[in-house]
């Protein structure tokens, strides 16, 4: 289903499509609204940042933390080892099409441990139709504030380039 057939069933049901987890994990699977206020502590963020486009901006969200979500997962690292949870991303991508990466150490307890959401709720207000939304409260700008999201892909940053995708340096 394409960004605007999902934006015009969401319209139509009052429901958001599921959100996708998928990537390096045990258990990908799709997670309603629904689900995300059910099966995780609800946590909340009040935010200040700075949007581009329409100034500073103030709200109060609601939901599951990132982190608990995808170690429910079960993602693809030993989580006694730390080097091996370093060097493990997160893809979030809304249904406008926006994307932001995080690293897991910024969100791990033993690292940054930054409460980033999955808001079920903004200023009290259920997003059922929106979908959730990413949180990254310590973030001053908020690019990284994905709405609508529809997938969170985590996986293990690659160790080495791959020899045919590097290129020769020119000549200075």
């Amino acid at each position: 289903m394409g960004v605007v057939d999902a934006a015009a069933e969401a319209r139509a049901t009052g429901i958001a499509p599921p959100l996708v987890l998928a990537g390096d994990l045990a258990r990908p699977v799709r997670l309603t609204l629904a689900d995300l206020r059910a099966g995780w502590s609800q946590h909340r963020a009040e935010v200040l940042f700075d949007c581009a486009t329409s100034g500073p901006r103030r709200h109060l969200f609601e939901g599951p933390l990132l982190r608990e979500v995808v170690l429910d997962a079960g993602p693809g690292f030993d989580v006694r080892r730390r080097k091996d949870r370093s060097r493990f991303l997160l893809v979030v991508g809304g249904g406008d099409g926006h994307h932001a990466v995080l690293s897991w150490a910024e969100i791990d307890a033993d690292f940054g441990d930054a409460p980033v959401l999955l808001a079920t709720r903004m200023d009290g207000r259920p997003l059922d139709t929106d979908g959730s939304q990413l949180v990254v409260p310590s973030d001053r700008c908020g690019a990284r504030y994905v709405s609508a999201v529809r997938r969170v892909w985590a996986g293990s940053c690659p160790t080495e380039p791959e020899a045919e995708s590097v290129k020769p340096a020119k000549p200075a």
